[in-house]
């Protein structure tokens, strides 16, 4: 079977019936045997390279801090300089640390790609003669495929039959202009970007249909060899920079006190190799270990309760960008408007009802075989039973440039070239015009009379399209030349009621802190209309066309204060998204047509539906199953309560974490033992993460859900040094109770800081968990059994059987008393100073 691969060498220069015999295929396409037995030979069409081993490479992954690994070198090293209890402890310790991330992970790797699968991408291929729908992933070489406009090409193919066929090949080129594609054999020597008969894989259909030959799959294909290049890093969002940022703060002070602790224990004359033992343990307990995995949980759940909500995440990281969304840009069809386009009335020239004008609608609706469209379903919905019987002998598609579509047919009258399209593309190509008695006339001393009406049209919230034709007797293929000279026959009027309770979405919409800009290619005075309809008494709009003579800087100027854009042309919905996000706006972007693709791209968060294109789905971050603004805003919901929970745990993690550890660096320069054992420290680590996993399940604030939440690097570096410095006090007050009161040796305060270190660092994430009051906001069930269950079982450890092991020894009764006295004044100052904190440090 891999011969028939290696015998495709440029296939571009044969006729189709060479490819389709090389591949050993047929215009009806393979049969279901053929096709199974290609895809268990081929492989998926998948241009990513297998995951057998991804799981391997997420464990390996949960040990990439170069500090966990420095720290399994020197547990290595004790090993062999005949300390092997405490090298095994620490390893087992880190290997739990590292299990628990991988799980963690992994399990929301699996729950992430069950959803996705709810909106797979399928392309339409004849196999055993009859189209049928089919993942991307099993077309195999010699498959058939049938493409219209909006169609992701999936793989490298060979045009067999073509009709005014436009694809975009920006992602080999660079340019986003349509290219034209015509079946039909050229030069060997033919470079890729000339290769007119070829369509690769990665690129996708403009306009027109065609029936194309699987030449080439996966990474055998033109955007396999070249994926890693091809593929355009995501951009990042704002909570990935912050996380990055985070990192690197944390990683410089790690550092510096790494270095710091090690020498200065050195210069105390502390074994070497404890010291650095200590060191690097420190460091390890300062780094939140189980944020990649708290996270990854954080969002895949996120993910579910979305899917539940009719929402689909197709890019995890988009949720939290949700969750910050304050602009969203979106059409008004099946948002604001129910979705379902009626046929008011074909009228004519005068703006009387015609039968002639439904007539003609109904053959070019009728005939028409490229992509299917609410307009054309509206216009079957009324047009004469006659049209149901006509012959079709060619087509011009409709596209997005000539804002047209053209059909010729078999009248009673001989071949006729009937065209529907946008009323103003539609004039720029008629000469005469149809009057009473089917009088044509010359139409300039009509073009007022057809201006005026389509303004009340309009202003009435209707949509209007203009109707033409042309005899053409004798002729059997038409081409672009072939719409000039055409004769005007009247207006179609569409209308899209607005959903009953579009204003109160709106309304929503803006209490969540987000506004709703309008984006359409509608009329400035249709657009007016609906914005009246939903609420909007005055709303600004500006037009397509004043978009054209202005600026970067001036669009910048002025576009937070345009409520409607109206006749929008498809480049111009990617200018205003740049334009918004350059002002500051975290901007969200909902689309489900082929001109939408790339501003779905340029979005901090892309929105599409399930009945969307293919073009438009592979580029959104989120589908909605229901195309409706209600569904969204339980998704933007969602959004914020990860990214609120995904904060908790960054302030739970390193304020405590930092407090300890300044404590722990500062007890081991006046100490002369060390005031934690390396296995301790790194067990502390571990019991206080442990209630961290539930974290994904807390309840949130009313008031974290109703703003746009965003990252604030200053004001988390704040949040850490001062509860680190508060953690740190309470400490120091633990050292005193233990040394001075206690008259602890080097085992009793070990064991007693231990103890009053994890139980003062799980019983604070019940305060630092909400901005309110500890006691009025209620944690979630399992967050707060797993931080009581921690709790209590440290109290126990001292006198559990591998106590000893881990340096261990019980500690008199009087501690526990002395204990609960300091975290209770812990907990209460801590709740004390939070409400100061915010007051002062946060933004609202």
């Amino acid at each position: 079977m891999d011969n028939i691969i290696n015998n495709v060498d440029a296939y571009w220069s044969r006729s189709a019936e060479d490819n389709l015999n090389t591949l050993k295929a047929k215009p009806g396409g393979l049969t279901g045997n053929e096709a199974q037995n290609r895809l268990l030979s081929y492989g998926f069409n998948l241009t990513a390279q297998s995951s057998a081993y991804s799981g391997f490479r997420l464990f390996l992954q949960q040990f990439k801090s170069p500090i966990t690994l420095m720290l399994l070198g020197a547990s290595i090293l004790s090993f062999f300089l005949g300390d092997p209890t405490d090298a095994v402890i620490i390893f087992i310790i880190v290997g739990i640390s590292s299990m628990l991330g991988f799980w963690q992970e992994k399990s929301a790797g699996d729950a992430v790609k069950k959803l996705l699968s709810l909106v797979e991408i399928k392309a339409t291929v004849l196999r055993d003669e009859q189209p049928q729908e089919i993942p991307l992933k099993n077309i195999v070489p010699g498959d058939i495929i049938i493409l219209n406009a909006g169609d992701l090409v999936p793989a490298d193919c060979f045009l067999i039959t073509s009709n005014e066929l436009f694809t975009n090949e920006a992602a080999f080129t660079g340019e986003g202009f349509p290219v034209e594609k015509k079946a039909g054999a050229i030069p060997a020597d033919s470079p890729l970007a000339a290769r007119s008969n070829v369509l690769f894989m990665g690129s996708n259909v403009i306009s027109g249909t065609a029936n194309a030959l699987a030449v080439k799959t996966g990474l055998k294909t033109e955007f396999g060899h070249i994926s890693a290049e091809l593929k355009k890093a995501q951009p990042e969002t704002d909570f990935e920079k912050g996380i990055r940022h985070l990192g690197y703060l944390l990683m410089q002070i790690t550092t510096i006190m790494l270095v710091v602790i090690f020498f200065v224990n050195a210069l105390m004359h502390k074994p070497v190799l404890d010291s650095f033992l200590f060191a690097l343990a420190l460091a390890v307990g300062l780094t939140p270990q189980l944020l990649p995995a708290i996270i990854s949980v954080n969002l895949a759940k996120g993910a579910r309760q979305m899917a539940r909500q009719k929402v689909i995440v197709k890019r995890l990281s988009a949720i939290e960008s949700l969750g910050s969304m304050n602009v969203l840009c979106s059409d008004k069809t099946g948002t604001l408007t129910e979705g379902i386009v009626t046929l008011n009335e074909a009228l004519d020239v005068f703006g009387k009802p015609s039968q002639d004008v439904l007539f003609y609608a109904g053959v070019n609706a009728a005939l028409q075989q490229g992509f299917k469209n609410p307009i054309d379903d509206a216009i079957m919905q009324k047009a004469p039973h006659e049209t149901t019987g006509l012959k079709r002998v060619d087509e011009i598609p409709y596209d997005f440039i000539r804002k047209r579509l053209s059909i010729l047919s078999t009248l009673p009258n001989g071949n006729t070239l009937v065209v529907k399209g946008a009323l103003n593309n539609i004039l720029e190509v008629c000469t005469q015009v149809k009057t009473t008695n089917d009088a044509v006339e010359n139409i300039d001393k009509y073009l007022s009379s057809i201006q005026k009406q389509c303004k009340q049209f309009s202003d009435n919230g209707y949509r209007t399209l203009g109707m033409a034709v042309k005899e053409m007797p004798g002729i059997t293929t038409i081409n672009r030349t072939d719409e000039v000279g055409l004769t005007f026959i009247g207006f179609l009027t569409f209308y899209d009621p607005v959903k009953a309770d579009a204003a109160a979405i709106i309304k929503q919409l803006q209490d969540l802190g987000i506004s709703l800009k309008v984006i359409t290619g509608d009329n400035a005075l249709v657009a007016k209309h609906i914005g009246q309809m939903i609420g909007l008494e005055s709303p600004v709009i500006l037009s397509g066309k004043e978009m054209h003579t202005m600026s970067d800087d001036a669009l910048f100027s002025r576009v937070n204060k345009i409520q409607i854009f109206a006749e929008i042309e498809p480049d111009q919905k990617e200018r205003i998204i740049l334009s918004l996000k350059k002002s500051g706006m975290v901007t969200g972007y909902m689309g489900d047509g082929i001109n939408d693709a790339n501003a779905l791209h340029a979005a901090d968060v892309g929105i599409s539906v399930n009945t969307a294109v293919d073009v438009a789905k592979e580029a959104a971050d989120l589908v909605l199953l229901d195309k409706d603004l209600s569904v969204l805003i339980n998704g933007v919901k969602e959004g914020r309560r990860v990214f609120t929970n995904t904060i908790k745990y960054i302030f739970m993690a390193t304020s405590a974490n930092f407090g300890n550890m300044f404590s722990m660096a500062g007890a081991s320069l006046l100490l002369p033992f060390l005031p934690l054992l390396p296995k301790q420290i790194l067990l502390t680590n571990l019991l206080t993460d442990f209630p961290s996993m539930a974290i994904a399940t807390d309840n949130i604030d009313i008031k974290d859900s109703l703003r746009p939440r965003q990252w604030d690097i200053r004001f988390i570096k704040k949040f850490i040094v001062w509860f680190g410095i508060l953690s740190s006090v309470f400490d120091y007050l633990t050292f005193g109770v233990l040394l001075h009161f206690l008259k602890a040796g080097e085992h009793e305060f070990q064991t007693g800081w231990f103890l009053e270190s994890v139980v003062s660092a799980t019983l604070i994430v019940l305060v630092v968990r909400t901005r309110n009051a500890f006691y009025k906001s209620r944690p979630g069930k399992y967050l707060l059994i797993a931080t009581l269950f921690i709790a209590g079982f440290v109290l126990l450890i001292p006198v559990l059987p591998f106590a000893a092991t881990m340096g261990f020894v019980p500690v008199p009764p009087v501690f526990y008393m002395a204990m609960l006295v300091i975290v209770l004044l812990y907990l209460v100052s801590a709740e004390i100073f939070k409400k100061f904190f915010f007051k002062h440090f946060a933004k609202e």
